[in-house]
């Protein structure tokens, strides 16, 4: 079949292919009455009509795409479809850009893959980043002249605008919370520990909530792999392996507390009678883990939701401002703790 053209509307409505440019784009002019832009809005649902994105873009100097770029932190991992957290922030951003008219365009990169190449090739109007790290790649976005956002990133350069949470503060939490139900021995369980990492920053919270009550870490209470359910089968098999010494462990993400259960299972540990957990993030899935999780709950739908909404608001000034946007973090209690008074 033929593509409808903007002439055919034209032609259609008994107006010239302009004025069905103006009712189409909401062009401001006085010249266009309302029945003439009813005649065109019927013209255009009789024929099928479907707006040439691109050639509006060119007009426009707007493509309405937004990039989303996750880096491949942890080498082989397809961190998207294996981790729920990612599912739920995406569609938080997808269903947002979508109210207001934008789409998104959704990259998973290398850890050294060129940040900048893509978004050219792209031609996006803004650029979010999850979890990335300080580096080049980075600094070479800047001469983009586009808003970039930062999610869950401690990189420090006001040429980004940021948003996250107070990890080390929710991590110190959830350790204090184990602590108050009278846990002593307490394992701490996480993807790989870098520096300016999320995971470092609540590895950072569990020693504070230890030290304060007085407590020691020792190495063989640290549990460190990737952030992946197979991970935490891979985790359970090892606290056996180390003789089941702790009677709790602070976990840094729902996804591996879910493959850690599931590992104790296998090795007739039981949750949480033999060992409690608390975990981090709250996604959909830790309410529905066997037993239920306790976990630190961020608001992982308005976090996507804010990230938009920062690309929408610095897309209308000329000049950049700064935003950084800290989230607020809960303790949800649910099944996976249990008491422990059989300690000195």
């Amino acid at each position: 079949m033929k593509r409808v053209s903007i002439k055919d509307v034209a032609k259609e409505a008994g107006v010239s292919a302009s004025t069905v440019s103006y009712v189409l784009n909401s062009t401001p002019t006085e010249s266009i009455s309302p029945e003439t832009a009813r005649r065109v809005m019927d013209a255009v649902k009789k024929l099928g009509y479907i707006p040439n994105l691109n050639a509006r873009s060119l007009s426009s100097r707007r493509s309405n795409m937004i990039g989303v770029l996750i880096p491949q932190t942890e080498p082989g991992k397809e961190l998207m479809f294996s981790n729920p957290f990612y599912g739920e922030l995406l569609s938080s951003i997808e269903y947002t850009a979508r109210q207001h008219g934008y789409h998104l365009l959704l990259s998973g990169t290398k850890e050294d893959q060129d940040y900048l190449s893509i978004a050219q090739n792209r031609g996006v109007d803004g650029i979010i980043i999850v979890g990335t790290y300080p580096g080049e790649n980075l600094n070479a976005l800047k001469q983009l002249g586009v808003p970039i956002v930062l999610v869950d990133s401690y990189v420090k350069d006001e040429a980004f605008h940021t948003i996250g949470i107070e990890d080390r503060e929710g991590a110190r939490m959830a350790t204090r919370y184990l602590i108050e139900k009278g846990h002593r021995q307490i394992a701490f369980v996480s993807g790989s520990i870098r520096e300016n990492g999320v995971n470092i920053k609540r590895y950072q919270g569990y020693c504070d909530a230890m030290q304060s009550a007085g407590l020691s870490v020792d190495e063989q209470s640290i549990y460190s792999g990737t952030v992946d359910y197979d991970y935490g089968i891979t985790a359970a098999k090892e606290y056996v392996a180390r003789g089941k010494k702790q009677t709790a462990a602070f976990v840094s993400a729902d996804v591996i507390s879910m493959g850690l259960i599931k590992g104790l299972q296998q090795n007739h540990v039981r949750v949480p009678e033999d060992l409690s957990i608390v975990s981090f993030d709250d996604v959909y899935l830790a309410r529905m883990a066997n037993p239920a999780l306790t976990t630190v709950h961020q608001d992982i739908g308005e976090k996507g939701k804010q990230a938009v909404q920062l690309i929408l608001d610095a897309a209308g000034f000329k000049e950049h401002r700064h935003t950084e946007c800290i989230l607020p973090l809960s303790l949800v209690e649910r099944e996976s703790v249990r008491e422990w008074r059989n300690q000195p």
